[in-house]
């Protein structure tokens, strides 16, 4: 099951926590993965990681946020490849601030990354995946995307509008085979949380019905099931991972 053989990948913000977590789940299930990021030094680690056992991974350093590096990058791994089979958008940013003393430039910043950027993949993409009549879009959106959050308003509303441009992108690929879905994350342990007190710590596992932080595994699982032949059914969803914090 969810066997990703000669499966092509291309994953943003593989460099660390959730996305190289996804990268290197995707190599198990046996994707070719191609870890993209601006940061070259900690792609060839997760490359590296991946590699080392036995699995298959490139790097490539890419700016998301500028529409014509985007374009060279798929240009280049369909020459490289021939193909892209899954897209994974995991990039993403934040700059949090009351609203009241948030910049514009850093607003800017977090939709630019967050939103901008993965209409840019998607875009550059879509074209190939039309023509072969396969394709897995899987955008990595937030819990906080539909439950809002002091303090980022920038980052809330890029999450949200990926929610949003999953649909719209859905019901225009629908007819070719080409699914997209995406998954809020809640508290996952990465660097971020790492630097959290344990008393923070505590708290938060108070809102979650499963009682933990999640790890960056439980989505790249998530990842690959989508990508997967079995998942060709589902699309234009979000999916929460988060223990239950979000459920209704």
């Amino acid at each position: 099951m969810f066997e990703l053989t000669s499966k092509i990948a291309v994953v943003t913000g593989a460099s660390r926590g959730i996305g190289k977590a996804i990268a290197i789940k995707l190599a198990e299930a046996g994707a070719h993965v191609v870890c993209v990021s601006r940061s070259e030094g900690a792609l060839k680690q997760t490359a590296a990681e991946i590699t080392s056992h036995g699995g298959q991974a490139t790097v490539e350093v890419c700016d998301i946020t500028k529409p014509d590096s985007v374009q060279i990058l798929i240009k280049t791994i369909l020459e490289r490849l021939g193909r892209v089979d899954i897209l994974v958008n995991n990039a993403g940013i934040t700059k949090d601030n009351l609203l009241m003393r948030m910049s514009s430039d850093d607003w800017q910043t977090v939709l630019d990354v967050n939103l901008s950027g993965a209409f840019h993949t998607i875009k550059a993409v879509t074209r190939p995946m039309l023509r072969q009549r396969f394709g897995r879009i899987i955008n990595i959106s937030s819990v906080v995307g539909l439950t809002g959050n002091a303090g980022q308003a920038n980052y809330a509303a890029s999450k949200a509008g990926l929610m949003g441009l999953t649909k719209a992108t859905a019901k225009e690929l629908a007819s070719r085979g080409v699914t997209v879905n995406c998954i809020a994350p809640g508290y996952i342990e990465t660097d971020m949380t790492a630097d959290l007190s344990e008393e923070v710590k505590e708290n938060l596992q108070k809102q979650i019905p499963l009682g933990r932080i999640g790890q960056p595994n439980d989505v790249g699982t998530l990842v690959v099931f989508l990508a997967s032949e079995e998942a060709g059914y589902i699309t234009g969803q979000t999916i929460a991972v988060d223990g239950g914090m979000t459920m209704q």
